[in-house]
């Protein structure tokens, strides 16, 4: 909570340690000081292999785990719970780097053009997130989580403020194609379908029954255009990839795409050019007849 952490972040440490703890009841220790460096070594198995109760997890939810116990630990030496620190030694695993997933513009168009039937107030919803999501990069949570006056379609705004993790606001510029969808619905999606509720709520993006929309209201609502444009594997974070990506293709700083999506650091952007010089060595080697030599 200090630090400003996300509410689903949050969370997801909360599981952790309840997780943690519950290995620790299991090997009979109820106080810090019985904790062993042994003790976290076998919880980090744990987490990679799983156990009768709890599936294996992936090496970034075991590393968030690990990062979550050692976290836990080094707050009780710093306030005196304990005079030993078991987890100093233990290091999460180290994950593959990946390279994010993108669609093609094509694909994005198929996606948006999905939406639902022409002229519901429910599809002007849906095409203004798909559009917002895509033209802004934004999260999921960021995009449930505005208000209609984080929008600012006048001539001299035509952006949207963000809410990132830990609570870090942010301006993203509007396009074309999104100020245009989320005008249609602020006029003629939005008032309609607040009109099925009590009225009240400064959402922007608003459920059938006139509340917010939630996370997974917005996640269903993409899943659903996606199965309508004949796309498999499409995701919210697929949307943002894509935004990053076609920004680099089109010859945006690195940095300009860092301060759009929201990182903390240019190092978690930077693993979006590894796809851009990805499609250039593709490039290279379709173009040169000597290039595989």
């Amino acid at each position: 909570m200090e630090r400003g952490l996300a509410a689903n972040t949050l969370a997801s440490y909360r599981r952790d340690l309840l997780r943690y703890l519950e290995h620790l009841r299991n090997r009979g220790r109820v106080a810090f000081d019985e904790v062993a460096e042994a003790d976290v070594a076998a919880f980090l198995t744990a987490l990679r292999e799983g156990d009768e109760v709890h599936r294996a997890l992936v090496a970034s939810s075991t590393a968030r785990a690990v990062s979550s116990v050692r976290g836990l630990h080094r707050f009780a030496l710093r306030q005196g719970v304990c005079d030993h620190d078991p987890t100093r030694r233990v290091r999460p695993p180290r994950q593959l780097r990946r390279l994010p997933k993108a669609i093609s513009v094509d694909e994005v168009e198929r996606l948006i053009a999905a939406s639902g039937p022409e002229g519901s107030p429910l599809t002007m919803r849906n095409r203004a997130l798909l559009e917002l999501l895509y033209g802004t990069g934004a999260r999921i949570s960021e995009a449930v989580g505005l208000a209609v006056e984080d929008v600012d379609l006048s001539p001299a705004g035509q952006r949207v403020r963000l809410r990132g993790k830990g609570e870090r606001a942010r301006l993203v510029p509007l396009g074309r194609f999104a100020r245009e969808a989320l005008r249609v619905y602020l006029a003629r999606g939005r008032p309609g379908i607040a009109a099925q509720g009590r009225g009240g709520s400064s959402g922007l993006f608003l459920n059938a029954r006139g509340g917010r929309l939630t996370r997974q209201g917005a996640w269903e609502v993409l899943q659903a255009a996606a199965e309508r444009g004949g796309l498999a594997g499409i995701s919210p974070h697929i949307l943002r990839h894509s935004f990053a990506t076609h920004l680099l293709d089109g010859g945006a700083d690195v940095r300009v795409v860092q301060e759009l999506l929201g990182h903390a650091s240019v190092t978690t952007t930077q693993v979006y050019t590894l796809v851009t010089v990805d499609k250039l060595r593709e490039a290279y080697a379709a173009a040169r007849p000597r290039a595989r030599h």
